[in-house]
Formats: structure tokens, sequence, C-alpha cells
């Protein structure tokens, strides 16, 4: 239970990162310090080695000219303070064997060839040992680290008179090891408290941005359909490509939303008649059609015309749907035009012998369009099957394809009954008819036109309706070249 609400607890990112920086740098500076403090304390324990092995040596100088060890001889290490010349006392001062026997924690003593003390500036810890070299080493002494320096003391006849000892019982070296210890660990603490300051305030300043975020998927949380977006930020790093990157995701989700909705709508709006001439049909037949084999028939036919009118408007409806995923199904989708416009231009003069097709083709190279090769079709499809389903009295249509350095230009030109300037503006719409009840005789839904744009758009292409009266019709589409190989640059 307790694991559960310790998992459940909220931590802010800008405590993690303020934590996680301040033990990251502590880590680091801890390990700094470790090795520094490594270092000071060595160099401490050799300057306090070096004292014993100097203070060893400068006892065996001094008694170098003695032929044995007593009082007498070592009356050389107690200063005479009663002498008044300036000369001794500069002399008592700068002398560093007796700085050293003044040190509380050296202990010198002074031997003679039996193990009797002659001299000590203090009492021995240690009990005396005769030594035939000179010896420094390190041992524990109730528990405390200490430096113990023998050594015999030889004459200027190579002749040994006696033994020293010295005792370093490391006592300003332990002051100065415990200062270092509270020196480097306040530091470190210090040091953190900073890091995590910095840390959390660096956070909270880079993190600026995502409660703009935040506060934008709370409305669209409450509102799918929201307007509200995330300020667009000026700081050319990730935070203001997540930003745009989040807007643009706002959009097309919503987009997504309108067209489901418009589906649904347009779907239940179309679908109302056919459903409805079905349902009467229906009715028809349960009243009379039984016994009527006329009436049968012409139900059934009915019947039957409305439901492949229906099928096609779904059908029609889901290419529309399917055309704002172009992105997503189709990012890398290519075409050459001139043998797509090619084919197709020889399957309708194929399907259509009553028409007259001509086709002008001005084409420079060969050049290749992205766009998904099925699409590039059915948008001239739908453009040449309006062309024939509005060629009434002059039957001839015109297909042309041209190109300069940037776009690909194909034109579909009829001589048909042509649109009134009203209409022009409307065609594009969804189920949009310029004659409704002839449109609905020619099986139209009201969706080519709708579709082929969607399309040509969504691959960042344009589409474009010149048209007169009795005249007739040019549907120019234009789409971007993403490649020519035979394009003379000269040209």
């Amino acid at each position: 239970m307790l694991k559960q609400a310790i998992r459940n607890q909220r931590v802010s990112l800008k405590w993690k990162w303020a934590i996680g920086t301040g033990v990251g740098v502590l880590v680091i500076f801890g390990l700094f310090s470790f090795f520094l403090f490594k270092i000071l304390t060595g160099s401490l324990y050799s300057v306090e080695r070096h004292n014993v092995e100097n203070t060893i040596s400068q006892v065996n100088d001094r008694l170098r000219s003695a032929q044995v060890i007593n009082y007498q001889t070592t009356n050389i290490f107690r200063p005479n303070f009663n002498e008044k010349s300036t000369e001794h006392q500069h002399r008592v001062f700068d002398d560093n064997l007796l700085a050293n026997l003044t040190r509380k924690d050296l202990a010198v003593t002074v031997y003679d060839l039996k193990g009797k003390t002659v001299f000590s500036n203090q009492r021995n810890p240690l009990q005396m040992k005769k030594v035939s070299h000179r010896v420094v080493k390190h041992q524990k002494y109730h528990g405390q680290k200490i430096i113990v320096g023998q050594a015999p003391i030889i004459n200027r006849n190579k002749q040994k008179i006696g033994y020293v000892e010295v005792v370093n019982l490391l006592r300003d070296y332990g002051r100065n090891y415990h200062r270092l210890i509270w020196l480097f660990g306040l530091t470190s603490l210090l040091v953190f408290m900073i890091i995590s300051i910095f840390g959390y305030g660096l956070a909270s300043y880079l993190l600026r941005p995502m409660r703009s975020i935040n506060i934008t998927m709370r409305e669209l949380e409450k509102d799918p359909q929201t307007e509200s977006r995330v300020p667009v930020l000026n700081t050319n790093n990730e935070l203001e490509d997540l930003s745009q990157q989040f807007n643009s995701m706002i959009d097309r989700m919503q987009r997504y939303i309108d067209q489901q909705r418009q589906f649904v709508e347009d779907v239940s709006h179309e679908l109302r008649t056919p459903v409805a001439v079905v349902e009467g049909h229906l009715k028809m037949l349960k009243r009379w059609g039984k016994d009527d084999p006329q009436v049968l028939e012409e139900s059934i036919e009915s019947s039957l015309e409305e439901t492949q009118r229906m099928k096609s408007l779904v059908s029609e409806m889901l290419d529309l749907t399917r055309a704002d995923q172009i992105e997503i199904n189709y990012p890398n989708e290519k075409t050459n035009v001139a043998r797509l416009v090619n084919q197709v231009f020889n399957d309708f003069k194929m399907i259509h012998p009553e028409f007259q097709f001509t086709m002008d083709n001005e084409l420079i190279g060969e050049p290749i369009v992205q766009i998904y090769r099925n699409h590039l079709e059915q948008i001239l499809v739908i453009l040449l099957d309006n062309a024939v389903k509005y060629s009434r009295e002059r039957k001839e249509i015109h297909l042309s394809i041209a190109n300069t350095k940037q776009f690909v230009e194909i034109a579909v030109q009829d001589f048909g009954e042509g649109i009134s300037e009203k209409d022009l503006k409307l065609v594009f719409n969804r189920f949009y008819r310029i004659d409704k009840a002839r449109s609905r005789d020619q099986g139209g839904n009201g969706l080519g036109l709708s579709i082929a744009k969607k399309l040509i758009e969504e691959y960042h292409g344009t589409i474009s309706l010149e048209s007169s009266v009795g005249s007739g019709s040019v549907f120019k589409i234009e789409l971007p070249i993403l490649q020519n190989p035979g394009y003379d640059q000269n040209y």
C-alpha cells in the first residue's frame, strides 16, 4: 500500500532535473574532491615523515664529533636562553632541530649504547629498540596512526655511540586531516545546493513552453474543436519545432474530425433519396408486386439502379476521405506524366469511339511528379468523363500537356454546354450539380470534381476552370515537377 502511494506521488520534472543535476555534479565533485583530498593528505603525511627523517639526520650531525653520548654531549639540544647576545638568539630561533624539539607531537629521544636515555624532549610513548640501520615506519598507537624513526648514531670514526628515536604523533596532521574532511564535506554540500537551485531555475526556464502545451492540451480535451494553439516560440531550437508540430497535429486532428462529420452528414443526406426510392418500391412490391409481374420487374430494376447509385456514392465518399491521408499513405510515390496521359488518352479513344479525341504533347523531357499513379489516373478519368457527359452536339475533346522548368500542365477541353459564371465557384463543392435532375439521370453524385480538387491540392498542385455558356469548358491541372532527366536547362 505504501509502495503504491509512493509510486502514485507526482514528482515535478523540474525537481527531478534539479535533484538529478545536483547529484550528478555532486558525484563528479566528490570524485574530484576524493582525489584532491588524497593528494593533499599524502603531501601532509610526506611532510611529517620528512620531518622525522630530517630530525634523525640533524641529531646524527650534531653528535658526529662526540666519542660517547652522555648528558654533557646532548646538552647541545637544550637551548641556552641565558645568553644575551643577539647572534645567539637568532641562532636559537633559526635552528630547525631546536624548532622540531619544541613540537608537542614530536618526541625525540637519544640513548647511549646500553639503552639508557640521555636526552628526551618529552616522554617517549614507545620502548627503545636497538637497530643497525635507519628505519622509518608508521604504526598504530592506541588506535592512532604514528610515524616512528629509529637509527644508530655514528661518529666521525664510524663508531656506534648510541641511538636516536623520533616518534611523530601526527597531531597536527590529524587536525589538518579532519579540517580537510569538513572543508570538502561542506563544499560538496554547498555545491550540491547551488547546482540544484541552478538546475531548478534552468529547468523552469526551459520547460516554460511545456506549460503552454499543457494548457492547450487541457483545452483540447474539453473541446476538440478549440481554436486555442500553442504560441509559436522564436527560440530556434527543439522546443520551437515541438510547438509547431503540436499545432500541426491539432490542425490535422480537427480536420479529420470535420471530415468525419462532413462524411456522415453528406452520406446521410445523399442516401436519403435512394433509400426512400428503394423503400417505396419494396412497399409497392408488398402491396401489388406479388400478383403483377410488370410491377415486380419495374420495382426490382429501379431498386437495383438505386442500390448501384448508393454503392457508387459510398465509394466516391471513401475516395474523398482517403484523399486527406495522402501524406500518410503515399509519401514517396512518383509518376511519369507522359506515359500515364498517353495511356488514359488511348483508353478513352477506345471506350468512346463516337468522340474525336486530340492531344497536343509539348513536353520537354520526361517530367516526373510526386503523385500516386492511380490518383493521377483517377483525376484524368474524372475530367475526361465529365467532358464526355456534358458534350452534346459537338463531340470533340482536346487533351494537352506541356511543362516549364518547375511545373507540368495538363488541360482537358470540351465543347459542350459550358458553365455559367455563377456556377464556376461552386462546381468543386461536394454534391454540387449544375443541373441536378439531368446529372442524376446521368448517374453523377456531384463528387467527382471535389475528389479531383482534393487530390491535386494534397499533392501541392492546383486545378482551375475556364468556361462560358454554350462554348464549353477547359480544366487545367498544374503539378510541381520532382525531376526531369530530359529537360534542357538552356531551353
